[in-house]
């Protein structure tokens, strides 16, 4: 398993970080578990990734529809929000982000808390943390040989 973390003190911060990390997976995709309290950054994330690979549609919170589809890049964008299916929902979409897991695409699924670490197949988990003066902390760890691949590209 391979880690980074990254300080960002500014939005231009994390900017910089989520396009070095869209370059990364623009090609052959992956598949992105997002922990951390509400409003810690995992959506701004995700919208900066969506555009920084050429997303056109407007990136937008999944958390009342689940999921979010984006198809305007040459790589398919899939954003879920398991939030409101808590713990038990969950179970009855594993399956499904399985599915989501393979083939070249892009799946970040925010509120990975509520899978219960249960995510068998190669991915990168992402927490976003608040720091005492308002920055955020990333800490990507990477699950599987293509996911440390990634993560070693961030240093």
């Amino acid at each position: 398993m391979t880690k980074f973390e990254k300080i960002c003190k500014t939005l231009d911060d994390t900017q910089k970080l989520a396009y070095k990390f869209a370059k990364l997976i623009e090609n052959d995709g992956c598949f992105i578990s997002l922990y951390g309290e509400i409003g810690a950054g995992k959506t701004a994330f995700v919208k900066q990734v969506a555009k920084a690979i050429g997303i056109t549609e407007k990136v937008t919170s999944p958390s009342f529809v689940i999921l979010n589809e984006y198809h305007s890049a040459k790589i398919p964008v899939y954003h879920f929000d398991l939030y409101r299916l808590e713990h038990e929902g969950v179970k009855t979409i594993f399956d499904e982000l399985q599915e989501y897991s393979e083939g070249k695409q892009i799946t970040f699924v925010e509120w990975a808390e509520f899978s219960q670490n249960q995510i068998p197949f190669d991915h990168i988990k992402i927490n976003v943390t608040y720091e005492d003066d308002d920055s955020r902390k990333y800490s990507f760890e990477g699950f599987g040989e293509k996911c440390n691949k990634i993560i070693e590209g961030l240093k």
